[in-house]
């Protein structure tokens, strides 16, 4: 009997990808991978961009991870590169920028420039990508939608520093700081606290990137403190104990990196008695989803306050229940915000502002990686690292 991949001529690269996958999951890899190249020529030739970049992208990376040779990936990671490059290009020249699209597509191929080792079409695209998002920013903030602008300006000033363009991105932060703080003036005329908290935490990074981790930095991470702690109280008196808890953990955080270490300790203790009540509540009403994020939200309380074991405990605990990307992301930033706070440590901040910026796009896989690398960097992390990686099941 002939195998199904010569019986499949007349059908489209949709199909293909179908069959590709199924070989791949029974592992049969090798047949599985001609045909992703099969469908990734199908959706090419259909001019269906996208979806070819995708398949180029993974079959590069599929490559790359077998044969452990870069150039043996390299031609389909720059077929996808390319292709992503040129669905840039079309995004940037509609009337309306789908600005989600053309984040994935940046993100797409800087990743790749990245895993290349190509530092200098990394460099190249990095500084073209900043300054398209500049442009957009101007565009947004002339036609007064703050928001959009700052989205724009934040990928900006992100592309700006991997290029190490002191100039452009410290241009950058002085046009989010005004920003920010418009959108935190704006909230608060609306009463909303937990926005307006959002906004000073942003401009708090903004100053940062200026003036470092200083009294200007100190001061805008304790007024977005207080405006968590007060969008806290609004939430408990409409009777939302979730969103009490969520806020207050934002308050902990951004009292300790503020290094109110009193106050964030103190609501730190009551935050974590709270969340046992919550955690309780949802298990008996059989909600254990939402005992999961709460618990989650328990070891991010309870690593502000410095007590790691029982941390781990609720994030194993967690993890147990539902495993989720986003959970790790939480435990490695709450773990690395209490060490750069605990030492006063600006470059530990830098990294934590990055992993904040791909998390905030949903984009776990960077932010995880990120963090990841920045935990493994520091030895005094050595032994609460290994406490984390044994409640995840990873034994090193």
């Amino acid at each position: 009997m002939r195998d199904l991949a010569t019986t499949i001529g007349l059908e489209g690269p949709e199909e293909l990808e179908q069959l590709a996958f199924k070989k791949i999951n029974e592992g049969k890899i090798k047949d599985g991978l001609k045909l992703i190249l099969r469908a990734a020529r199908g959706y090419e030739e259909e001019r269906k961009k996208e979806d070819a970049a995708r398949l180029y992208k993974y079959l590069g990376f599929v490559l790359l991870e077998k044969a452990g040779l870069i150039e043996k990936a390299r031609p389909s990671l720059l077929k996808s590169a390319y292709l992503y490059i040129d669905l840039i290009e079309e995004e940037i020249t509609r009337l309306e920028v789908d600005i989600d699209a053309l984040d994935g597509y940046c993100s797409n191929v800087l990743e790749i420039f990245l895993t290349l080792k190509d530092e200098r079409n990394l460099r190249k695209y990095a500084e073209e990508f900043a300054a398209i998002y500049e442009d957009l920013g101007k565009s947004y903030q002339d036609n007064d939608d703050i928001p959009m602008a700052i989205r724009a300006y934040e990928s900006a000033y992100r592309y700006y520093k991997i290029t190490d363009n002191i100039e452009s991105y410290r241009r950058i932060a002085e046009t989010l700081i005004t920003l920010y703080g418009q959108a935190a003036e704006e909230r608060l005329e609306k009463g909303d606290s937990r926005g307006a908290a959002e906004a000073f935490y942003r401009l708090a990074s903004s100053i940062r990137a200026i003036f470092g981790y200083d009294i200007h930095f100190i001061e805008m991470m304790d007024t977005a403190g207080k405006n968590f702690e007060k969008a806290s109280k609004v939430a408990y008196s409409n009777g939302d104990l979730d969103e009490t808890t969520t806020c207050l953990v934002k308050a902990q955080y951004a009292y300790l990196l503020a290094k109110n270490y009193n106050r964030s300790k103190l609501i730190g203790i009551n935050t974590v008695r709270m969340l046992y009540q919550i955690i309780s509540s949802h298990r008996s009403r059989g909600d254990d989803e939402k005992a999961a994020e709460k618990l989650v939200e328990l070891a991010e309380a309870l690593i502000g306050v410095s007590k790691i074991e029982e941390a781990m405990q609720a994030y194993k605990s967690a993890l147990e229940t539902k495993s989720d990307l986003s959970f790790r992301v939480k435990i490695r930033l709450a773990i690395l915000k209490q060490f750069a706070a605990s030492k006063g440590d600006e470059d530990i901040l830098e990294e934590v502002e990055k992993v904040e910026y791909y998390a905030s796009k949903k984009n776990y896989m960077r932010a995880l990686e990120l963090a990841g690398n920045t935990l493994q960097k520091r030895p005094e992390l050595e032994e609460i690292r290994n406490m984390l990686y044994e409640a995840e099941g990873i034994y090193q």
